[in-house]
């Protein structure tokens, strides 16, 4: 059951917002926020009316049925109606759950996706590109916009670290459950007698932050700069325009070198840097919120296993929700990626919606 006040808040509030937007004293500073409120409360507003109304409904449609006087005809109009309105109710409270949720700022925000090779040396880096190259398929398939931030290539054409800003509408919420550690399970072109290893990779994805979001101190900056270097340590050009940026009260290190510019690659470094303090302070205040981390679904710690890939077999199985799709190739071609994404996204949703009832 749904608290009725919270409901009633809900009424009173889209009430308190008609009256402020009808009012020639409105706060022209807040009125986006306040109109964009209104019409989030207004999507709401039919159910959570219905929702309120529903004793009184039922009351007066039982007295109808009851009433051995009653017409046979009005009385089964009334079983009709009483059917639907217990039809309804579950549709309004399940409505009103989802709006009272508690909302992530962070959804609707663009994404850095950060992906590193883990254990397993030549083919963790194999496959650390083969998961940057799905992102790619991904975006193309959902018309997103992925520019590439900083590469760092290993052999035979795989990746150490490949860091990427991926833009277009509610990214975040798309990407965020990727975060942490992708297993694979495959025989290397490498393994001559057909032995399947096991490797990983781990993903980290960033709510990419906005200036207005996060505010750095010059002062709490500590910038190095160094000569850029290519593979085998061969200088890449003669100038110091790599970039090493400290945040000294997190203690957060960003290195950039892939620009020949020592400012863009400053640019870069901060827009990085920018992200990665953004999710550090998230992360801290979630912990503080949360009492059970155990009913979400994967606190997107990296150290934490969330995918395998299991290629001998064709398939893929997310951990977090014991789902397995034996479309591997499908996946790896970003063409099933949504069907693991809203599983998650609607596991998540129960369990948010369990705490809510609690």
């Amino acid at each position: 059951m749904i608290p009725i006040d919270k409901v009633r808040e809900i009424v009173s509030r889209h009430q308190l917002l008609e009256q402020e937007l009808s009012s020639d004293k409105i706060d022209k500073k807040n009125f986006a926020k306040i109109s964009k409120e209104y019409s989030d409360l207004n999507e709401i507003l039919i159910n959570a009316k219905q929702y309120l109304s529903f004793d009184e409904t039922e009351k007066g449609l039982e007295k109808i049925l009851n009433d051995n006087g009653s017409d046979q005809e009005i009385r089964d109009l009334a079983r009709t109606e009483l059917d639907e309105l217990f039809k309804n109710k579950k549709f309004n409270e399940k409505k009103l759950k989802l709006f009272l949720l508690p909302r992530d700022d962070a959804d609707k925000k663009n994404a850095i996706i950060e992906i590193r090779a883990g254990t397993g040396g030549l083919e963790a880096s194999l496959f650390a590109a083969d998961l940057y190259k799905m992102y790619e398929k991904v975006s193309i398939r959902k018309s997103w916009l992925l520019e590439l931030i900083s590469i760092s290539k290993s052999d035979a054409g795989g990746l150490k670290e490949v860091i990427a800003s991926i833009k277009g509408k509610n990214i975040y919420s798309s990407l965020k459950f990727e975060s942490g550690v992708h297993r694979v399970q495959r025989v290397p072109q490498t393994e001559t007698q057909g032995r399947v290893h096991t490797s990983a990779a781990t993903v980290a994805v960033l709510p990419e932050a906005e200036e207005l979001d996060v505010k750095i101190d010059d002062k709490d900056l500590r910038i190095d700069v160094f000569r850029s270097s290519g593979p085998g340590g061969q200088s890449v050009n003669t100038t110091d325009s790599a970039v090493r940026i400290t945040h000294i009260p997190t203690g957060i290190v960003v290195s950039q070198q892939d620009e020949k510019s020592q400012i863009r690659n400053k640019e870069k470094g901060l827009k990085i840097l920018r992200s990665r303090i953004y999710e550090f302070e998230r992360k801290k205040l979630e912990d503080a919120r949360s009492i059970d981390r155990k009913n979400k679904i994967g606190s997107g710690d990296r150290s934490e296993r969330i995918r395998t890939y299991n290629f001998p077999q064709g398939r893929v199985t997310d951990h977090r929700i014991n789902l397995t799709l034996h479309k591997l190739e499908e996946f790896m071609q970003g063409e099933v990626f949504d069907e693991i994404i809203e599983s998650l996204s609607l596991h998540a949703q129960e369990e948010e919606l369990k705490n809510l009832e609690k």
